[in-house]
């Protein structure tokens, strides 16, 4: 099945190819938080915290391989876009031998760096054991991570956002039952945890793999016109690479604040662990509604396709603004009941903790909404580099903001919990100028 961007409704064709890629996403959170739920119900407080700070540096880890993927996608796009199915042929070749190599440095990095990741982490005493544990097995997952990502970028590219969902769904309830067979039935620990989860990645990436060169064998089977050049690997990596940088900022910032977490104990790594499984629940919607306005965009710009563009942005924009409201007020409201998802009603500091986090950043859900639209519109453009400068500004205030208001008493703890809208924020305003200064060069660029 392949979807023609260029074609059909503005809003009714994007939100039809977002919705899957939403549902999609959603379920692949469920690797996360089936995790999160089991270790925080069997294995109490001090796991949960452990595995919640591994998440962040794993999201991180995996945020190169999705970088270079939606780079690599976003280069599909247009080439679909345009027609030009040998760019595209051999777009495909350079991207998989690219994220290949990427993928294997990764993994050498991490297994030969594992004490000194524990370090730099400020892991408690109490929980290095834990954290090593899990880690050593988590990383195990990274090939399979990679098959995921490309094989879902390149079909998304094509239009297809429903076969990712398919494998997601099988995957999502194939970790959820493993999660419970390994911890509770096995009592395996942290490490059933992560054995369930990357068993349940190995999965859904063989198999979309395999999908893939079943259903569009033009594309993969070998081909004497379509030749690996050096020329194809730049242009990948020209997009890739300003878009890994972004992902890789983005987690980055993220990281050194879950080191700045740690170091205030395991109550406040608790709470934030768990708040942190909620909020990325809550706002991935409108995170991949901007994916999927980017694959509209780079479709509707490889085809020339101005006016279209605009139309999308405002369709966009209304959309994703409107959803973020509706899902801070049900986190408002609801905070301590889904706080008590993860953490036994017991631990009434940790929940505390959590609410409060959710009502000061879970009120400017909007905010974020309109960055990831930001994040898709540049890349689409043919200008990741500006996605990069955005990303910075957010998460370099975020950082810096968490670092100082948490030093000063007045403020402590939730001082890093309000520097994330504020990042938000001014992200937003130096997007928004930007776009109104270049507009026209922008949306009439071409490739």
């Amino acid at each position: 099945m392949k979807e023609d961007l260029t074609q059909g409704p503005v809003i009714k064709t994007m939100l039809r190819f977002a919705v899957p890629m939403i549902f999609g996403n959603l379920l692949q959170q469920c690797y996360n938080i089936a995790d999160t739920l089991i270790v925080g119900r069997f294995l109490g407080a001090g796991a949960l915290a452990a595995v919640g700070s591994a998440f962040s540096l794993m999201t991180f880890l995996t945020s190169i391989l999705l970088g270079l993927a939606m780079g690599s996608g976003t280069v599909f796009s247009i080439r679909f876009g345009q027609k030009d199915q040998l760019g595209l042929k051999e777009g495909i070749l350079a991207s998989f031998v690219l994220l290949s190599i990427v993928t294997a440095l990764l993994n050498t990095a991490v297994f030969m760096g594992l004490d000194w990741i524990i370090w730099i982490l400020r892991t408690p005493a109490n929980l290095v054991a834990t954290m090593r544990e899990y880690l050593s097995v988590i990383f195990i997952g990274l090939a399979g991570i990679f098959l995921f990502n490309f094989f879902t970028s390149l079909l998304r590219s094509l239009g297809n956002s429903v076969v990712p969902l398919l494998f997601l769904a099988v995957s999502a309830v194939l970790n959820i039952a493993l999660d419970l067979w390994f911890v509770a039935g096995l009592n395996r620990g942290a490490a059933g945890a992560a054995e369930a989860t990357v068993i349940s990645q190995y999965v859904s990436g063989i198999g979309i793999a395999v999908y893939t060169r079943i259903k569009y064998p033009e594309l993969l089977r070998r081909d004497k016109k379509v030749l690996f050049r050096l020329s194809r690997v730049k242009e990948i990596t020209g997009f890739s690479a300003l878009t890994c940088l972004q992902q890789s900022i983005m987690n980055l910032g993220i990281l050194m604040v879950q080191g700045l977490v740690n170091s205030f104990g395991t109550t406040i790594m608790a709470a934030f662990a768990a708040a942190v499984k909620i909020d990325a629940f809550a706002y991935l919607p409108v995170q991949d509604f901007g994916n999927a306005f980017s694959i509209f965009t780079a479709q509707n710009y490889g085809a020339k396709q101005t006016e279209r563009i605009k139309k999308g942005i405002r369709a966009a924009l209304t959309a994703s603004v409107a959803f973020s409201l509706m899902v801070s007020f049900c986190v408002f409201v609801f905070a301590e009941p889904l706080m008590t998802l993860f953490i036994n009603a017991e631990e009434t500091a940790v929940i505390e903790e959590g609410v409060r986090y959710l009502h000061i950043e879970g009120a400017f859900y909007f905010l974020i909404g309109i960055l990831f639209l930001f994040y898709g519109l540049y890349r689409a453009l043919a200008k990741p580099g500006m996605s990069v400068v955005l990303t910075i500004a957010s998460l370099g205030i975020r950082v810096a903001l968490a670092y100082a208001l948490s030093a000063i008493p007045a403020f402590g703890i939730a001082g890093i919990w309000w520097s994330v809208p504020i990042g938000w924020l001014l992200a937003d305003v130096l997007g928004t100028v930007y776009y109104f200064v270049k507009r026209k060069s922008l949306l009439c660029g071409g490739l």
